[in-house]
């Protein structure tokens, strides 16, 4: 299983989707949206007597679904991308956030809450990543462009009890690809270092989204992976956010992100960010 065998899971799924559907009907059932957003920091001092540090930060987001809902499938496909950096006096340019996720549902529609459904996701990010160790910007690198990369297929059954909650469980095959000289997928038990490590276990996705107020909204996404030969170690992948929307251009965006992922590290990793920002919505 590859980024080939990825793209030829989500072609495999067209057949079924238009299968018996004209040209126009297809149209009319796609749903796009599309939300892009930009926050950018910026802090300058000369000969201020107080003292402090110039500072330079930006982040780019883009936020996107396309379904078709039938009467007997629904086909959800998701794709976020966000990269940001911030340059604190003369210390450079550092990466703040680097995202690349794609993920394509396909469910078939058996009954009202409970549906089979079959799935493919991609993760991965745009650039290089750096430990940092010390204040003079000592560093070495830890991961590239594509490095680690994370697929995964699965096939199971569904539940949606009601609009705003979303569940599935099924069996899951997962491939971490990645080079030897960064090491997430190697598989400390043997004295080879693996480049790709290909697991088969079970997966659960939940998805939540809940109005607050009008203008603002929750999201949450929880996603866990337990491999079939070591099932007590689970993945664990959380991304919530709170956006509230100011006026037609203007949100603040509050986001937490928690991975808990042993062949990355034993520690549990949590990522917090808050954001004023420009946001439009195309679609």
């Amino acid at each position: 299983m590859n980024m080939k065998t990825f793209i030829a899971v989500i072609l495999a799924l067209h057949p079924f989707i238009y299968a018996q559907t004209d040209s126009t009907e297809q149209k009319s059932l796609w749903k796009h949206t599309l939300v892009t957003g930009v926050t950018i920091t910026q802090v300058s001092y000369t000969d201020w007597a107080q003292g402090g540090e110039n500072a330079l930060a930006y982040t780019i987001s883009v936020d996107g679904k396309s379904v078709q809902d039938r009467t007997e499938t629904n086909w959800s496909n998701s794709y976020k991308f966000a990269y940001g950096q911030t340059r604190l006096g003369s210390k450079g340019l550092r990466k703040t956030d680097d995202k690349i996720e794609l993920e394509s549902v396909l469910t078939y529609k058996l009954g009202a809450t409970i549906n089979p459904y079959a799935s493919a996701t991609f993760k991965s990010q745009f650039a290089d990543g750096y430990k940092y160790f010390d204040a003079a910007g000592t560093k070495t690198k830890i991961s590239t462009a594509l490095d680690p990369m994370y697929l995964t297929q699965a096939v199971g059954a569904g539940y949606q009890p009601m609009t705003q909650l979303k569940t599935r469980l099924g069996a899951a095959l997962r491939e971490v690809r990645s080079d030897r000289l960064y090491g997430f997928a190697d598989d400390g038990t043997t004295p080879a270092i693996e480049e790709s490590k290909i697991e088969g276990g079970l997966e659960s996705v939940t998805d939540v989204e809940i109005k607050i107020e009008e203008n603002t909204l929750f999201t949450a996404k929880l996603e866990m992976f337990a491999p079939f030969n070591n099932i007590d170690v689970v993945v664990i992948r959380s991304d919530n956010t709170i956006s509230s929307k100011l006026n037609k251009y203007f949100s603040v965006v509050f986001n937490v992100q928690i991975i808990n992922d042993r062949s990355m590290t034993a520690r549990t990793q949590i990522k917090e960010g808050l954001a004023l920002g420009i946001s439009y919505a195309f679609l």
